[in-house]
């Protein structure tokens, strides 16, 4: 297996695996939505290959956080996501690893997901309202919005996420109903 950013060619295997991992097409629509803005940061955006077909995906892109001091860039791990034939073979964590590595390397101060309370807290992720850290909507449970503090880390990073269109026009908020 090879981790490395995704490239043009990627795209139609992200999809596929991102598809197939959550039985629905909106994590695919998020990604694409995200590719067409300027939150998009391609050397983040990391795929897990093996044989030449991609396997696994993880993508790391900004969000705003709504500070008292001003407005915040800083990045968000949505989605991850690996190939149900390749599930509980420590593809996702390679992808969550390498990338956390990638972030500490750019000197990101912290990184948010809305994830799986059982899954991401082995990588460091904690709930962010411990931080005052608050999620962009009520549909959010408080254990599934975590946050990582990296090296970079100030406690100034307080205050609400505002996720931008993307999340909302792929119905990415917040549990699936």
């Amino acid at each position: 297996m090879n981790i490395r950013a995704e490239t043009s060619g990627d795209y139609p295997g992200v999809a596929r695996v991102n598809n197939a991992a959550f039985d629905q097409e909106n994590e695919a629509q998020l990604i694409e939505l995200i590719r067409q803005s300027d939150l998009y940061v391609p050397e983040l955006s990391l795929v897990a290959v093996d044989g030449g077909d991609v396997i696994g995906h993880i993508m790391f892109s900004y969000v705003t956080l709504e500070t008292p001091a001003a407005d915040t860039r800083i990045l968000d791990l949505a989605p991850l996501a690996v190939h149900p034939d390749h599930q509980s073979q420590g593809v996702g964590t390679a992808l969550t690893v390498h990338g956390l590595e990638l972030l500490e390397e750019r000197g990101e101060p912290l990184v948010l997901v809305e994830g799986i309370p059982a899954y991401y807290p082995r990588f460091g992720f904690e709930r962010a309202s411990l931080h005052g850290i608050t999620p962009p909507s009520p549909k959010i449970p408080d254990d599934a919005f975590m946050v990582k503090r990296l090296s970079n880390y100030d406690p100034k990073y307080r205050g609400q996420v505002r996720y931008p269109p993307a999340f909302y026009q792929a119905d990415a908020v917040g549990p699936s109903a």
